[in-house]
């Protein structure tokens, strides 16, 4: 038998829901950085003035790195999370007790990504 079996259970649940959110705003900043790219494609096959000024607005730099910074922060996330498990694998190991930090730096990471999601997407519905 495991010894102290259902926190290192949940010490991996709590991993692999990071991991997944991480691929989750990574594919967002995929999905992101092609649609901009579909889209100044198509502006540079219209004809028409006016509906190639109205497109041409997406090849503002928050248009133009958006995707980009989505996958780097995906990526990151996955990196800390990693840290995360490591460090508290380490804890769950050893038989002396311990006190919980306080988790400021992830909920300060995970708002920002939030934010900047909501950003590029009230940025794509008024663009």
């Amino acid at each position: 038998m495991i010894r102290d079996y259902t926190n290192i259970a949940a010490n991996e649940r709590t991993f692999l829901a990071w991991v997944r959110t991480g691929i989750a705003v990574i594919a967002l900043g995929f999905v992101i950085e092609r649609f901009n790219l579909f889209l100044l494609t198509i502006a540079g096959a219209v004809t028409v003035d006016a509906e190639r000024l109205h497109i041409h607005r997406l090849e503002h730099p928050a248009g133009r790195y958006g995707g980009e910074a989505l996958i780097g922060a995906g990526v990151m996330l996955i990196v800390i999370s990693t840290i995360r498990f490591i460090h508290t694998a380490r804890l769950l190991a050893r038989d002396e007790p311990y006190t919980a930090r306080a988790t400021s730096v992830s909920l300060y990471f995970l708002a920002v990504l939030l934010l900047t999601i909501a950003a590029f997407s009230a940025y794509l519905a008024i663009a």
